[in-house]
């Protein structure tokens, strides 16, 4: 490949710059400058650019998609050990920290401390060389860590190039990888509709993102990182850590909330008072303040004893545990159908806040830590997320306790309760369900299901709270006058909604099916249905390997669609959709079935630098039918090379996988077509 031009290299700088300064904006400052349909075009274009070029500069957001699985993470020394913190559990020792400090220096001086919020997630050291990062290890031992670097680039606030006036030869800058708490929440629920088990807190799940062996995975994930400390440096020069996370600042590196100044212990205890008063309004978890020295000089003289620092502690909030019984179980069900146990305990105060009701998750965690109706149990509130159940007081049984069987009926509508084989949740599978209806309504109208203008999520919980909609198929009866005699309704939005109802009668197959809310089943499994079936009734009674025979249709998406349209109950309701006036055509079933397009069926992979650009391409192979895959397995028929192949032309030839050149599939376009 030649040489790509000055101008074109300028223009990949102007781009790499201006995407990682809206990424600064954006994860760090939380304040975008710029839409995500803007920063998307950049990203394309710049794409474009490199993939044409073949210039690709260490610092562009291009780098940071991931890459292919590793086997194991290679180890890495600590040019400086990782250190962990002395505890202190009371003012009064916080108090004997400053004493001993003031001991050991031989002064009574007031002395200057930091103080800031101890996250509780994982501890990152990230190497940065000539200002790029060129290394991300996991603590380990202290001494020895994981290169995880792979994983951590997928973290989009956390620079590949530290943009600084001042940059270091060399640096090693330490953080803690964290979840904010809604996030997790988030991921739990996903975990549970698919299945797997949920975490039990963002610190574990945080730490299982960082240590996969996919960074595709961890790329999922959002995590986030807060720096607070420095390794090993070269030509660094601060002289206190105020000034190095100042520089930290100013370097477009995360650092912890609520970091703060302090002359004296005394004003450090109010600090820390003021930070544990924040503690349940913070968005992550927080155990415990940190307090160090300020002065790098004086820390250097403290020095540190065995694995500890002489010049930092860290103050551990109280636990946030008691002792109660499980006066009842009950089975909740969630909006995806998920049935999670529940145990209503007697009355405890933990943390200030009086706690009745504690989730147990799912019956294999029943099961595991069994737990029984009348058990007397340890509760947490772990960092103020949920209430939960650490362990069973086995010697305080009284032989009264009763076990908790899974569900076998929902208890809510009576449907049907089916686990999904290899997962841990209990999902009740009927489709009138009242505990699932609102979310149902909500995704049903939503933009990317049927487009119901004028249905969001504030009419919805209007409407089904005044009786007017009970399930989704009550939308299509709802009258203008109805809507007239509620709140927030006036002439003219009563009857745009009214017409919005209307037009949504005329929709395709994909959209509908993706709308019914389908465990598993997404835009994409939408599509590959309608292409597979030329209307809504050849999928009543389906077989799960009628599903499964499809290409790119996973084995539970197969299990549950069939499931779903094997329900006579769900069966009854979408005859009476097509009652009410809806009409579905289907014109991906038109074009797949028509036996036009040369690469039906067929799934490519692309790797290396094409002539033309990437995206192109792939339009081209769908266009014909054609899937395209982000990696190579056993279900891909060709592997497209361009200049410098990566790694999957290696896979592509372990698995025995046909490989083409560009001109090639050029002319295999021509000689189908």
């Amino acid at each position: 490949m030649t040489k790509p031009s000055k101008a074109v290299m300028h223009e990949i700088e102007n781009l790499v710059n201006t995407l990682n300064h809206h990424c600064y904006q954006y994860h760090v400052l939380d304040s975008p400058e710029i839409s995500d349909s803007e920063y998307d075009n950049l990203f394309r274009k710049l794409k474009q650019l490199e993939d044409s070029s073949g210039h690709v500069l260490p610092n562009s957001p291009t780098q940071r998609v991931g890459a292919p699985p590793l086997d194991k993470f290679r180890k890495v020394r600590h040019t400086e050990p990782m250190l962990s913190l002395d505890n202190a559990f009371s003012y009064e020792e916080i108090s004997e920290f400053d004493r001993r400090v003031k001991r050991f220096l031989k002064s009574d001086d007031e002395i200057e401390y930091t103080a800031e919020p101890k996250y509780d997630g994982l501890a990152i050291e990230l190497t940065y060389i000539g200002g790029l990062l060129k290394r991300a290890s996991t603590r380990g031992d202290g001494n020895e860590g994981e290169d995880v670097t792979l994983n951590i680039k997928t973290i989009m606030e956390i620079p590949l190039k530290i943009e600084s006036s001042h940059v270091p030869d060399e640096i090693d800058i330490r953080g803690e990888i964290y979840m904010y708490i809604n996030e997790f929440k988030a991921l739990n629920v996903e975990r549970e509709l698919n299945g797997e088990q949920a975490f039990a807190n963002p610190r574990n799940a945080a730490a299982g993102a960082v240590r996969q062996l996919d960074s595709s995975i961890t790329a999922k994930r959002k995590l986030h990182l807060a720096c607070y400390g420095m390794g090993a440096s070269k030509k660094a020069n601060f002289k206190s850590q105020w000034e190095f996370i100042q520089w930290l600042k100013d370097s477009r590196l995360p650092v912890p909330d609520n970091i703060n100044l302090a002359m004296g212990i005394e004003h450090v205890i109010d600090l820390v008072k003021h930070i544990e008063n924040k503690r349940s309004s913070f968005s992550f978890e927080a155990d415990g303040v940190v307090i160090k020295v300020n002065d790098f000089g004086l820390q250097e003289t403290l020095g540190i004893k065995t694995r500890e620092p002489r010049w930092a502690t860290a103050y551990k909030f109280p636990a946030h545990q008691g002792v109660t019984k499980i006066n009842d179980i009950i089975a909740s069900v969630g909006r995806t159908g998920t049935i999670t146990p529940v145990a209503l305990l007697e009355p405890v105060s933990i943390g200030g806040v009086t706690v009745s009701r504690s989730t147990l998750h799912n019956w294999d965690e029943i099961e595991r830590k069994d737990i029984r109706i009348g058990d007397t149990i340890l509760v947490e509130r772990a960092g103020d997320v949920i209430p939960h159940v650490i362990g069973v007081m086995k010697e305080k049984r009284t032989g009264n306790e009763k076990l908790f069987p899974p569900p076998v009926t929902c208890p809510d509508c009576g449907s049907s309760v089916e686990k999904e084989e290899g997962g841990v949740a209990y999902r009740c599978i009927g489709f009138n369900c009242r505990a699932q209806t609102q979310e149902h309504i909500k995704h049903y109208a939503s933009r990317s299901a049927m487009n119901i203008e004028g249905l969001g999520e504030k009419n919805v919980e209007l409407l089904f709270s005044q009786g007017l909609i009970n399930h989704f198929v009550d939308i299509y009866r709802l009258k203008k006058e109805a809507l007239l005699a509620l709140p927030r309704f006036a002439e003219k939005s009563a009857r745009n909604l009214v017409d919005a109802i209307e037009q949504s009668k005329n929709t395709t197959l994909s959209k509908f099916i993706y709308s019914l809310g389908i465990v598993h089943v997404g835009e994409y499994a939408a599509k590959l249905l309608a292409k597979n079936f030329h209307a809504l009734e050849d999928l009543f009674n389906v077989s799960e390997d009628r599903i499964a025979s499809i290409r790119q249709m996973g084995e539970k998406t197969a299990m549950s669609v069939s499931r779903f349209f094997n329900d006579g109950k769900n069966l009854g309701v979408l005859q009476e959709l097509k009652n009410l006036g809806l009409k579905i055509s289907n014109p991906d079933f038109e074009v797949a079935g028509s036996g036009e397009r040369p690469f039906n069926g067929l799934t490519f992979v692309i790797t290396g630098t094409l002539t033309i650009p990437r995206q192109e391409v792939e339009g081209i192979i769908e266009k014909h039918g054609g899937h395209v895959a982000k990696s190579v397995s056993k279900k891909t028929d060709y592997v497209v090379l361009g200049e410098s192949p990566g790694s999957k032309l290696n896979k592509a030839q372990t698995l025995g996988i046909k490989k083409i050149s560009y001109e090639e599939f050029m002319q295999m376009v021509e000689e189908r077509s």
